[in-house]
């Protein structure tokens, strides 16, 4: 493959995931599911998309998460615990299909106001202008438990 042609797709595989991460927050920030526009979200999936989520995570579950309506059951299950997130800081390199983004996220939790602030760094391959399958590896995930557990802050 010629090293221009390796480029574009990976500024391709790029601009998908602009669009996702976007359409993710928005659905968080609407209420997400049952609330919010899954269709979005669903337009930058593959049809056998796959997440993989880590153990020990409030979102986890069984920790793979598969086709679109697998990953409509995880976002159901993220935006039940926040209630927003947003990308502070973003940088992302890629080769060919597979894209590596680093995100530093800030989430609000729902239930407790409280913001966790966190790098993740995601492994995702693209196909056809869609999201494949995702590994998120995050920096802190005490960080984004404690954010969720316990009682509301008083104030």
């Amino acid at each position: 493959m010629e090293e221009g042609h390796a480029v574009a797709e990976a500024d391709a595989a790029w601009a998908v995931m602009e669009k996702f991460y976007a359409a993710e927050a928005a659905y968080v920030a609407a209420g997400g599911y049952g609330e919010a526009d899954y269709d979005r979200v669903a337009e930058y999936l593959d049809p056998d998309v796959v997440l993989h989520q880590a153990p020990g995570l409030p979102f986890t579950g069984t920790g793979t998460w598969r086709g679109r309506d697998g990953l409509e059951r995880f976002l159901a299950v993220f935006s039940e615990l926040w209630e927003s997130m947003e990308f502070l800081e973003q940088e992302h390199w890629g080769d060919g299909n597979t894209v590596v983004v680093r995100n530093r996220v800030r989430f609000r939790a729902r239930s407790t106001g409280r913001e966790a602030e966190t790098l993740i760094v995601q492994l995702i391959k693209v196909r056809d202008g869609r999201m494949l399958e995702c590994r998120p590896f995050y920096w802190d995930p005490s960080a984004i438990t404690g954010a969720c557990a316990g009682p509301p802050p008083q104030g």
